[in-house]
């Protein structure tokens, strides 16, 4: 496994967001955009990855896609047991009503479909880091 990117907004304090998805285009895109707006941005391809990141970093959010290497609905609850503080967002291309609710049953607070709308998801993150400079996501 290849080391983990970490992107750094140097100028501020600025909330963590570990972003988690075996798509290296999603990923850059999603990194780009929340470290633009101040966020500290840690990569995973994988479910291991993630939760072996989580070993050395308590993110405030953690943006994972569902149907990913070492991923599902266990992979989820040991995301919450390993950052019960952290904040679980779902994004899935592989969807409907009963992914969504299995996904919150088992830890995630936020679930997204995609394609992906960035503006909904930094919404989103703007109000869980509202008291961090991460709150000026919008």
């Amino acid at each position: 496994m290849k080391p983990v990117p970490i992107h750094d907004h140097k100028d501020c304090e600025s909330c963590t967001i570990l972003v988690v998805d075996e798509d290296e285009a999603m990923r850059a895109v999603l990194a780009e955009a929340l470290q633009e707006k101040g966020c500290r941005v840690l990569e995973s391809q994988d479910g291991k990855g993630a939760l072996d990141t989580l070993q050395t970093v308590v993110p405030q959010v953690i943006v994972t896609e569902l149907k990913i290497p070492d991923g599902g609905y266990p992979y989820l609850q040991l995301l919450k047991a390993a950052a019960p503080k952290s904040h679980i967002v779902v994004m899935t291309a592989h969807g409907d009503s009963q992914t969504k609710v299995k996904a919150l049953e088992c830890g995630a607070r936020g679930y997204f479909e995609k394609p992906l709308h960035l503006n909904d998801l930094k919404g989103w993150i703007a109000q869980v880091c509202l008291v961090n400079p991460c709150g000026n996501i919008l």
